[in-house]
């Protein structure tokens, strides 16, 4: 497959027909299609980027293979797992796991027989409870969260783990964003973006740092092909030359199709090293207070900051030898880039996962905002920040309570609303989930949604973690990793997915997410359950809390049976969501305001604060990779083995090369290594029989897929205060496969 010269078009399309074919039930999802990310319709199982209020069709060709790979005719059930051992499954890939269909009936695991058999859900339910009740310790459970889970369900198991007696609540968020709301927290007092999507179209600068929103977040692409069209210039920072960056046709733009025009999206398009983008950016910023003075907002940073003198000390003894040779990038490239930056009147910065996972992520994220800062791009239309959350309702769980570190004042609203004391212990985040399982500490996992075993690093550390768990309980759509590492005891609790009607007693249920720009609408699922075994995650958070809380003060089922009375709940306790039922009621739904960009620091000192750190140190004398995902893929759902903008067909063991690294040690296109990772503990972590393809990539940088190459990286490497995996730095080396070791140097 040879790669493509623009991202969407027609190739778009053509995938987007595949995948609805494949799902065997074409005539609803095309239904489903037109009700996607609208008012009264359902929101996207994929990625959390903002509902725009124009257009009639307002899904992507990943969106739409979310929505076909949920709504699938083929089911899981007993007969299935009869047929095929636990042992068995695990040796099976994650494409195909996952490929198999929606789970049908509850599950529970025979170890003996190595089966999983069916159990009625109110046995599952009482075995829950009865495990949880016979816990020495609330802290030996652990509750992780998917993104995918609703505004309704997180409220409901955040209250049910802290009336337990616990406030842990590893998350999805602990492994990609989770570095963004740590630092902007510590800068602006707030751990959110600043910006909504309207400021697209205000901003005549827009920066994209470490993302591909081609394959993670396709939405994005028609705002930024929007801006570029209006004149706004894009520069963009990223390790590999992704195509979706360079040009794109509209696959929702006839007029493009038919005429087979593209816009370009980048004016500018560095290729940083890997963990370079700190370099860069303090490059820009030592540019602006050498260069242009004059573009510092002076009367901005007196009245709204602290900390600049630090700052300007800390630029001033950073010298332009360590940020080029850290960066990777020459000085003119990064005076252009600050030459861009100030010649906007309105500047967004974006940043998504190529920045948060390095062990030196925190410092980069406050190296963003000092730059916003130092200039004023905050507070007014077309100006501020933009972490691009990667699942749908990711964000929305944290406003919620999922937080392993819970802010008082939600602990004291809750406390207040319910007349218990709350937990004030922190808790665990996914880390230290996995160490506490581990080590035996923790004995319960409950999951809502996700995939634990296949999204975390060290994957046999991960996998013995969940092995040697009491209990784990999984509340997912399809069959993944996570089923087929199960704990002494496990469950398989089948939910429904968004595009199904979620009917309970009071009627068809609609439930809400909050996007990427702070924006909270309803989502209600219009197809029927593939199966009449599904519940609701809702109802199933319910019946645990019901089945386990000997406390009654609370009537569970009651939320269940109508998930109004969820949403007043809500309403009491959480910030912003007063009178919240007639909010969701408007199109398009509502948004929450965001403190920091009205100019109001909710900082201990009640500024905005600049924060500068030295430049990491970076030096090694081997390869460093960089885990990524497939077009294919999203998260760890594997669609299908094609990454189309990468030019791979039919398969996912393939790592990516500069061609002169290929050369030099003399690799040929195509053939086969192993991969040794490189960490100071001396364990041997490796994976083998991985294609080489030359690649516009710096020398001496690789990338490759996760899950497959999730094994290299150890539980113990990952981000300074955030705990988040350094995916984006591996350091490795190469060997011919079953041969002899090559060393590397750059």
């Amino acid at each position: 497959m040879q790669k493509p010269d623009k991202a969407g078009g027609l190739p778009s399309i053509q995938a987007t027909l595949k995948h609805l074919l494949q799902s065997q039930r074409s005539k609803e999802n095309i239904k489903n299609l037109v009700r996607v990310n609208k008012d009264k319709g359902f929101d996207c199982p994929g990625c959390a980027w903002g509902d725009a209020k124009d257009g009639y069709f307002k899904f992507c060709e990943n969106g739409a293979k979310a929505i076909a790979w949920e709504s699938t005719e083929k089911t899981i059930d007993r007969q299935f797992f009869a047929q095929h051992a636990v042992s068995d499954l695990a040796k099976q890939s994650d494409y195909w796991l996952e490929y198999q269909g929606r789970l049908a009936e509850p599950m529970v695991y025979d170890r003996d027989s190595d089966h999983y058999q069916p159990i009625s859900w109110s046995d599952a339910f009482g075995l829950i409870a009865k495990q949880l009740n016979a816990l020495s310790d609330a802290n030996q459970l652990e509750l992780y969260t998917s993104g995918r889970a609703s505004n309704e369900v997180s409220y409901l198991y955040q209250l049910f783990g802290r009336l337990f007696g616990t406030n842990n609540f590893p998350d999805c968020s602990n492994l990609c964003h989770e570095a963004s709301g740590l630092a902007l927290n510590q800068a602006i007092g707030v751990g959110k973006g600043t910006v909504t999507l309207a400021d697209f179209d205000a901003a005549d600068r827009i920066f994209v740092l470490g993302q591909n929103p081609g394959t993670n977040h396709p939405r994005m692409l028609n705002s930024l092909k929007k801006a570029a069209q209006r004149g706004a210039k894009i520069i963009s920072f990223n390790n590999l030359k992704e195509v979706a960056l360079e040009k794109f046709t509209s696959p929702q733009d006839p007029v493009a199709i038919l005429t087979k025009s593209s816009t370009n999206i980048s004016h500018l398009y560095l290729t940083p090293k890997l963990g370079g983008d700190m370099a860069i950016l303090r490059g820009i910023n030592k540019m602006i207070l050498e260069t242009h003075p004059d573009a510092i907002a002076k009367a901005f940073i007196e009245q709204n900051t602290t900390g600049f003198a630090e700052f300007v000390t800390q630029v001033k003894n950073t010298n332009w030898q360590d940020i080029i040779a850290q960066s990777g990038v020459d000085k003119d490239q990064i005076a252009d880039a600050a030459n861009l930056f100030l010649s906007g009147e309105n500047v967004i910065t974006c940043w998504a996962m190529g920045i948060t996972q390095h062990k030196h992520s925190v410092a980069t994220i406050r190296e963003i905002v000092n730059l916003h800062l130092l200039t004023g791009q905050l507070g007014r239309p077309g100006a501020g920040l933009c972490p691009v959350r990667g699942h749908s309702n990711v964000q929305g769980n944290r406003t919620m309570g999922i937080n392993e570190n819970p802010p008082a004042a939600l602990l004291n609203a809750l406390e207040q609303r319910y007349h218990q004391s709350m937990p004030r212990q922190p808790g665990h985040n996914v880390h230290f989930a996995l160490k506490a399982l581990a080590s035996g500490h923790s004995k319960i996992l409950i999951c809502l949604g996700g995939n634990i075993a296949a999204a975390s690093p060290d994957t046999e550390f991960t996998q013995s973690a969940l092995k040697n768990a009491q209990l784990t309980v999984q509340i997912s759509t399809k069959l993944n990793r996570s089923h087929v590492t199960p704990g002494q005891q496990a469950l398989i609790l089948p939910c429904l997915g968004r595009t199904e009607i979620d009917k309970q007693k009071s009627g068809p249920q609609a439930v809400t997410v909050e996007d990427t720009f702070s924006m909270v609408h309803a989502s209600i699922g219009r197809s029927e359950p593939i199966s009449p075994q599904l519940r609701s995650e809702t109802d199933i958070i319910a019946n645990i809390a019901q089945a386990t809380l000997t406390n009654k003060n609370i009537d569970w089922l009651a939320w269940r049976d109508d998930y109004r009375l969820i949403r007043k709940e809500i309403s009491h306790v959480i910030e912003g969501f007063a009178d919240f039922e007639n909010q969701i009621k408007q199109p398009h739904g509502f948004h929450l305001s965001n403190s920091a960009a009205e100019l109001n620091w909710r900082t201990d000192n009640k500024k905005a604060n600049f924060l500068a750190s030295q430049l990491p140190d970076l030096n090694t004398d081997k390869f460093v990779l960089q885990t990524l995902r497939a077009h294919d893929q999203y998260n760890t759902t594997i669609y299908g083995l094609n990454d189309r903008y990468r030019g791979i067909q039919n398969e996912r063991d393939v790592i990516f090369i500069n061609e002169k690294d290929m050369q030099a040690l003399g690799f040929e296109s195509g053939q086969q290594v192993d991969i040794t990772s490189h960490w100071p503990d001396g364990k041997v972590r490796k994976v083998t029989g991985f294609k080489l393809y030359p690649y516009q990539i710096p020398c001496g940088n690789l990338a490759a897929y996760y899950p497959e190459t999730n094994p290299l990286i150890p539980i113990d490497s990952f981000g300074e205060a955030s705990y988040t995996p350094t995916s984006k730095w591996v350091e490795v080396s190469l060997h011919k496969s079953a041969e002899q070791s090559i060393r590397i140097k750059q």
